[in-house]
């Protein structure tokens, strides 16, 4: 299944997303993760290295390309093949997932250009990389700018964390209309960093009034911001913190949605 992880910046959703990959590498499902973020931090939650995520080359603009099939019709192709890929850009993360990272805008530097190129190689990616069994996970850009650009536009399930408070849960309602005017198929709420059952109270109710289904919920776990911290994965700093337990939930869940792929 194709996944995309969306959020308001500062959601948890990079947090999220890698903890996501390697529990279902641990439920033994071949994971590929894709940092679709320009600022990338995804390595880092699948508990590589920070000397180990420096190295990682990040894909090329020119990995795909843009294909006219008819008139006013075109599509993007992929310049090599899905083993050239994995094979000189893809980095190798603790349970066995396979990370590919998005490129940057021209030479890095602020004003140095837009993302357009780097939005559809990622988009060209999440169309291209997935084997029949295989589940991608991207880690999408922070705001609304990769739907507007149709980025998610190839993946069958968006989950949308949202915290329990308004802004978050605007800017997940957003998201949610953008991503079923892309006829997403799955298109589900994480409730993300609950403290309380006001807390609780607060999201279901708001997505309820927006039609938003959840998925699942992850309380507020101390364990997750020590990790950072200490620059590990929470599934290694803290494997059976009550976020972790949360987050297994919300794999079982995933799963689910793709049960037909693997009867």
């Amino acid at each position: 299944m194709k996944i995309a992880m969306v959020g308001k910046g500062g959601s948890g959703k990079t947090t999220l997303a890698g903890t996501l990959a390697r529990i279902l590498a641990r439920k033994r499902h071949r994971v590929l993760a894709i940092d679709g973020d320009p600022n990338p931090n995804l390595a880092l939650t699948l508990g590589m290295a920070r000397a180990d995520a420096n190295r990682i080359r990040s894909i090329p603009s020119s990995l795909v390309e843009s294909v006219t099939t008819s008139p006013g019709q075109s599509t993007l192709r992929m310049t090599m093949d899905r083993s050239m890929v994995l094979g000189q850009y893809a980095a190798q993360a603790p349970d066995g997932v396979q990370l590919i990272v998005m490129g940057k805008p021209a030479d890095g530097s602020a004003g140095s250009g837009c993302m357009c190129s780097s939005h559809r190689a990622v988009r060209g990616l999440i169309a291209e990389m997935t084997d029949a069994g295989e589940h991608t996970i991207t880690d999408m850009e922070a705001g609304l700018e990769h739907l507007k650009r149709g980025t998610a536009r190839n993946v069958e399930a968006m989950l949308i964390v949202a915290e329990p408070y308004y802004r978050s849960l605007e800017a997940a309602s957003r998201t949610f209309s953008l991503a079923n005017e892309l006829k997403i198929p799955h298109v589900y709420a994480i409730a993300n960093k609950v403290r309380s059952a006001d807390d609780r109270d607060a999201i279901s109710a708001y997505c309820a009034q927006h039609g938003m289904p959840i998925l699942g919920e992850v309380p507020f776990d101390d364990e997750f911001a020590a990790a950072e911290r200490a620059e590990q994965a929470p599934a290694d700093y803290a494997a059976s913190s009550p976020g972790m337990r949360a987050m297994e939930t919300i794999a079982d869940r995933v799963i689910a949605l793709d049960a037909p792929a693997f009867a």
